[in-house]
């Protein structure tokens, strides 16, 4: 029995369960908010390290084996999304103490937050592909109704286009798992990737591993079915903006590369080039939108279109360097995206606004917020010697080593447009001085609530430095992760040959 796969999925649940019990004490559920993304955080830290000393790890629900029972599975590359569930889960939880209104929190706040987070680690966990499309669902329940919480009209603008084209991926999920299961006659994705490998019909598979791709393209706001995302993102309250931007997208990531190397792997040479032109066009894309724009949350917003690019490319390169720099790019990205997120809270409680024009000062006025700031943002630029830049390197060395050299272009081109955007962001939000025209008044700024606010931020920034500071055992992590996926029969083995039991 291995508890640890199984606990980062039911302390979510429960803490959300727990809070429904509690829906009428405002102390109680913000008390379980912080206690179960705590807890969250320590059982996948507790995963992570079990994975690491013991290998691939599988627990068979209800005492059924694989192929016949679902089953949790636990890789590095699993283990390592959980964990950086639990640092987001833990540091939005302890933002949204300061920034979520009663309001908000009489309509399910809390719970809803506990059971996206479930879904998010039940997706990264399930060694079923059913599974993942259920836990895909959990995810798209919960963060709608997190996205329409205050009925705005722009909320629900936002939320129509978000909620649309999700159910198309949801829709096309369902069809091709419904045809994957009539040519191998199973779900378990261990199995799958056994049968289809002796399968002679490369045509169809190739077709569903096109249907996969727009499925999970349409998730991780791949190029060109990304417009749902700077539609709606900028719209609900911002902890809820941070949370969506740190995780959702990267489940579709993840996803993308499960199933591209554990089950389509056959043709890298037909599937991978397309991934390849995606990862090149996402890059792209994203970052001319963001350039275009001068609301604080519409720029992150396509700014996370443009670096779901660089993680793609990862994996369309499909070389061993590649993967590395795909796995070591989901982990710098996710941790700085929502940093950079919570201080466009931060900056819009104490003016009331994130439209640059209408901001300036912050540098004089809270040169502690322009230094949170400008670490996650010299980092998603690719700066050294923060995290991003090690994330870029690797990527951009695996292209010129596999001779991409025009999507290598773009992804250097692309990294100095980046840092032309955050430092619009620094000369408007930071650097020029505040606007003298009158606006209406912003309540003070409690200082429990700016405590909380600037801890989240503090701790994040301390992790992208962290990461930089410490790159070659990222690295080296990194490095055993895509050992891992480029060889799945590792992974078949301990799915289907060991009983649950950890494989090296």
């Amino acid at each position: 029995m291995m508890p640890q796969i199984a606990l980062p999925i039911l302390i979510p649940l429960l803490a959300g369960a727990v809070s429904l019990l509690f829906w009428r004490s405002r102390s109680m559920q913000r008390f379980i908010a912080v206690a179960g993304t705590a807890g969250l955080l320590l059982t996948s830290l507790w995963l992570l390290a079990t994975v690491q000393r013991d290998g691939i790890l599988v627990m068979h629900m209800g005492g059924w084996s694989a192929p016949f029972g679902i089953s949790l599975v636990a890789d590095l590359l699993g283990a390592i999304m959980v964990v950086l569930t639990g640092i987001i889960g833990f540091a939005v939880a302890l933002f949204s103490l300061a920034t979520v209104g009663r309001g908000h929190e009489a309509y399910g706040y809390f719970p809803l937050m506990h059971l996206l987070l479930a879904g998010v680690a039940g997706a990264f966990l399930t060694g079923d592909i059913f599974n993942l499309y259920v836990w895909f669902e959990v995810m798209l329940v919960a963060s709608f109704a997190l996205l329409i919480l205050g009925s705005e009209k722009a909320q629900m603008e936002g939320a129509i286009k978000y909620v649309t084209l999700n159910l198309v991926s949801s829709v096309t999920f369902l069809v091709a798992v419904g045809l994957l299961y009539g040519m191998v006659g199973t779900l378990n994705m261990a199995d799958i990737a056994r049968r289809l490998a002796t399968l002679q019909d490369d045509g169809m598979v190739d077709v569903l591993a096109m249907m996969f791709m727009v499925a999970f393209g349409i998730k991780a706001a791949a190029f060109p079915l990304f417009f749902w995302l700077p539609a709606s993102y900028h719209t609900p309250p911002v902890a809820v903006s941070a949370l969506f931007a740190g995780l959702l997208t990267k489940v579709g990531v993840y996803a993308l590369y499960r199933v591209f190397t554990l089950i389509f792997h056959h043709s890298p040479g037909y599937t991978h080039e397309i991934l390849l032109w995606g990862a090149g066009f996402t890059m792209l894309s994203g970052v001319l939108g963001a350039a275009a724009q001068f609301e604080f949350r519409r720029i992150l917003s396509f700014h996370i279109v443009s670096q779901i690019g660089y993680m793609i490319l990862g994996l369309a390169l499909f070389t061993p360097l590649a993967i590395i720099g795909g796995v070591f790019y989901i982990i710098h990205h996710i941790i700085v995206k929502t940093n950079l997120f919570l201080v466009s809270g931060i900056v819009h409680r104490l003016r009331g606004t994130y439209q640059l024009a209408s901001l300036g000062g912050f540098y004089r006025s809270h040169p502690w917020l322009a230094v949170l700031f400008l670490i996650p943002a010299l980092s998603l630029a690719g700066m050294p010697p923060l995290s991003g830049f090690f994330a870029k390197f690797i990527v951009i060395r695996a292209g010129i080593e596999a001779e991409a050299y025009g999507v290598t272009f773009i992804a250097l081109l692309v990294g100095l447009l980046t840092l032309y955007s955050m430092i619009k962001i620094w000369a408007e939000v930071f650097w020029k001085a505040a606007p003298e025209e009158e606006r209406e008044p912003v309540p003070a700024v409690e200082p429990r609530a700016m405590w909380l606010m600037s801890a989240s931020v503090a701790g994040l920034a301390l992790c992208t430095l962290f990461i930089g500071l410490n790159a070659g055992p990222i690295y080296a992590l990194a490095e055993a992760s895509a050992d891992q996926l480029l060889a799945p029969e590792r992974y078949i083995e301990a799915v289907l040959g060991t009983a649950g039991e950890g494989a090296p």
